[in-house]
């Protein structure tokens, strides 16, 4: 099976918006115009395309090794972009942004660290986590204060700190699933 294939490809449209998005979302400067609106949308459609692409690999029989290598990646492009920006506008605390990227990619390298073993998909409660951080995200970028007023601040905050207990759950709940099975091996040696 190739590894260039349509899931893949769309994979890696995902990843190339991800510049664009974070430019738009910058360009804006926090004005809450058009171009703001743009990014959002455009990082809608481009998170959105996450789950597009893992049914097509599986509806088609087209799960790759550097498609469960890709995905993931492609995630945090997008996901740490929006963090980082929303951070530089000061719409989002560094902290908030820090907790969630020394997660993401703590767990991409151990996942190249270990890469000779295998790849390693995705869990079930980090897809939870990456659909929670995507509403999360999505809710800050979109200016809805703009629409209904201040109370919507409230609503991003729940979203965010759910997000944010999520990611540092999730990532301890890995380690310790890596720890596990390497207790295992060594049981079994």
């Amino acid at each position: 099976m190739s590894n260039w294939n349509l899931p893949n490809a769309i994979t890696v449209v995902r990843i190339l918006l991800a510049p664009l998005f974070v430019w738009m979302l910058l360009a804006d400067d926090g004005q809450d115009g058009w171009l703001r609106w743009a990014a959002a949308v455009l990082f809608i459609v481009a998170i959105a395309t996450d789950g597009v692409d893992g049914a097509l690999a599986r509806r088609n029989g087209l799960v790759t090794d550097l498609g469960k290598l890709l995905d993931p990646i492609a995630d945090k492009v997008l996901t740490g972009g929006a963090l980082i920006a929303l951070s530089i506008l000061g719409e989002l605390p560094w902290w908030v942004t820090v907790v969630i990227l020394v997660r993401e990619v703590g767990i991409t390298i151990y996942r190249f660290v270990v890469i000779r073993q295998g790849v390693i998909a995705a869990s079930r409660g980090g897809k939870i986590k990456t659909i929670v951080q995507s509403v999360a995200i999505s809710f800050a970028l979109v200016p809805l204060w703009t629409v209904f007023g201040d109370w919507i601040y409230w609503v991003d905050g729940v979203l965010m700190t759910a997000a944010v207990i999520l990611t540092v759950w999730t990532g301890f709940d890995y380690l310790w699933q890596a720890w596990k099975g390497r207790r295992a091996k060594r049981a079994l040696a």
